[in-house]
C-alpha cells in the first residue's frame, strides 16, 4: 500500500517530472489529467494481486518446498518484488515520465534478477550469499544496458532485450534443474508460467502503437493483458519453486491427504 500510495502521489503532484512520452510507443493514447494512461496503469494492480498471493501461500512454510522452506526470507523477497511490479510499471504509464520509465525497467530487473540468480543458487548448490551477489550484478548490468540506449528489432527498447536475456538464462537453467532430478523439481508449474508469459508476450506486439489492431481509444488494451497475464505467470513461477522436493518426497498436498 505504501509503494501504490507513492507512486499515485507522485503522479498527481508531478514529482517524476514532466510527460516526455515514455511508453506512448503502446496504443494507449495519453488521457488529459494526472493518470495518462489509465488502463495501462490500473491493469497493474495483477502484480500488487500476484505479489500477496504469493506471501500468502508462502505464509505456510510447510508448503514451501525444499529451498525455499530452509530460506524462507527468499519467498517473502520474491513477493515483495511482484508486488513492486505493480507501481514501477504504473509509474510510466501514469506519468510517462523519463524518471517513471527508468522505474518501469528497474521492477522489470528485479525480478528478472531474482529468477537468474535464484535459478544459479540452486544449480551451483549454494547458498543465498552467491544469489544476492548474482541478484545485485544482474540488476545493475540491467540497468546499464537499458540507460546506455539503443533499439533492437520486435523487443524495441535495448533494456527489453536485457529483460528478456536474463529471463531466458534463468529457463534454461531451470531446465538444467529439471533434467538434473535431484532435488525434484516441478514441471507443470513451470511450463505453465513459461507458457503464460509466452503468450503475454504474443499479445505484447500486438499492442504497439502501429499495429493494425491497435485502438487507442478503449479501455481494454493488449499492454494491459501482457501486465495481467506476466502477474500470472510470476506467481506460477513461485508455486514451480515451492513445489521442489529431495527425491522421493511427495509434495506438501500429497503429504497431507496421506497423514488423513
Amino acid at each position: 500500500m505504501i509503494s501504490l500510495s507513492l507512486v499515485l502521489a507522485a503522479a498527481r503532484f508531478g514529482w517524476l517530472g514532466p510527460d516526455v512520452g515514455r511508453g506512448d510507443g503502446f496504443c494507449e493514447a495519453a488521457r488529459p489529467g494526472w493518470i495518462r494512461q489509465p488502463a495501462n496503469t490500473c491493469s497493474n494492480l495483477a502484480f500488487v494481486i500476484a505479489g500477496l498471493a504469493v506471501a500468502w501461500y508462502a505464509a505456510d512454510r510447510v508448503r514451501l518446498g525444499l529451498t525455499l522452506g530452509a530460506h524462507p526470507g527468499l519467498a517473502t523477497a520474491y513477493a515483495v518484488l511482484v508486488v513492486l511490479l505493480g507501481p514501477g510499471s504504473m509509474a510510466m504509464h501514469a506519468t510517462q515520465s523519463d524518471l517513471g520509465g527508468h522505474l518501469d525497467l528497474l521492477s522489470m530487473f528485479l525480478v528478472s534478477g531474482f529468477a537468474l540468480a535464484y535459478a544459479l543458487m540452486r544449480f551451483l548448490h549454494r547458498g543465498p550469499g552467491l544469489m544476492a551477489a548474482v541478484f545485485v550484478v544482474a540488476v545493475v548490468l540491467g540497468m546499464a544496458v537499458h540507460l546506455r540506449g539503443g533499439s533492437v528489432a520486435v523487443l524495441g527498447h535495448l533494456g527489453n532485450a536485457a529483460f528478456a536475456a536474463q529471463l531466458w538464462v534463468a529457463v534454461g537453467l531451470e531446465v538444467a534443474l529439471i533434467r538434473r532430478r535431484s532435488p525434484r523439481q516441478d514441471v507443470w508449474f513451470g511450463l505453465a508460467s513459461l507458457a503464460t508469459l509466452t503468450l503475454a508476450f504474443v499479445i505484447w506486439t500486438t499492442g504497439q502503437r502501429d499495429h493494425a489492431w491497435c485502438n487507442p481509444d478503449t479501455l481494454l488494451q493488449q499492454h494491459g493483458a501482457w501486465h495481467v497475464l506476466c502477474a500470472v505467470a510470476a506467481y506460477l513461477l513461485f508455486r514451480h519453486y515451492a513445489a521442489e522436493r529431495a527425491a522421493g518426497i511427495p509434495d506438501a498436498g500429497n503429504r497431507g491427504a496421506q497423514r488423513q
